[in-house]
């Protein structure tokens, strides 16, 4: 399977809505309990890709995938760091789509100055047809390491689950290094 990553469109946003509903429908990695409409999305879109990278995943034309970082706190001390997101397309689940969307994700935010990437990532305490420990294994496997642990934050399915914050480092900290920059769309 041939993989490209590209940098998302604002006309992206429909099929990235689809992969996004999936989850919400059909599991609780994410504790929107609520589908999106198409336009909520592109909102949510726009203002990602107003300063920060969005990158799809596609393979003979179709999107299976996306990532993107997003403003980690609104305090200026926090603008070195970034929380990010990753989904891919269920069926292609466990096939590099992931890692290939987290590696573009990774150097376009060294390249703009970040230093610290950051994931929220919800987990079971046990295992369900729910939820599973897939996103924190494939984030160990890309270098982040559990730095927080919420217990019985959320409540989906009638089920209540926690979630873990990760971190990886990707710059050096220095003193009074230069804030990050924007990413370009153009």
């Amino acid at each position: 399977m041939d993989i490209t990553i590209r940098t998302a469109k604002p006309a992206d946003a429909e099929m990235l809505n689809k992969i996004y509903t999936y989850y919400i429908e059909k599991t609780a990695i994410t504790f929107e309990d609520v589908a999106l409409t198409d336009g909520e999305f592109f909102e949510r879109m726009a203002e990602i890709m107003s300063f920060y990278p969005y990158f799809v995943a596609e393979t003979d034309g179709e999107i299976v995938g996306y990532a993107y970082a997003a403003k980690f706190k609104n305090r200026s001390a926090y603008d070195w760091s970034v929380e990010t997101t990753v989904y891919v397309k269920h069926d292609f689940n466990k096939k590099g789509v992931g890692s290939l969307l987290y590696a573009a994700l990774e150097k376009a935010l060294k390249d703009h100055g970040y230093k610290n990437m950051y994931a929220c990532i919800a987990v079971p305490k046990v295992e369900d047809e729910y939820l599973t420990f897939g996103s924190v294994i494939f984030h160990e496997k890309s270098g982040f390491k559990t730095v927080g642990r919420f217990v019985n934050c959320g409540s989906k399915f009638g089920r209540w689950y926690g979630m873990v914050w990760m971190h990886k480092n990707i710059g050096r900290h220095v003193k009074n290094c230069a804030r990050p920059t924007r990413f370009s769309y153009i």
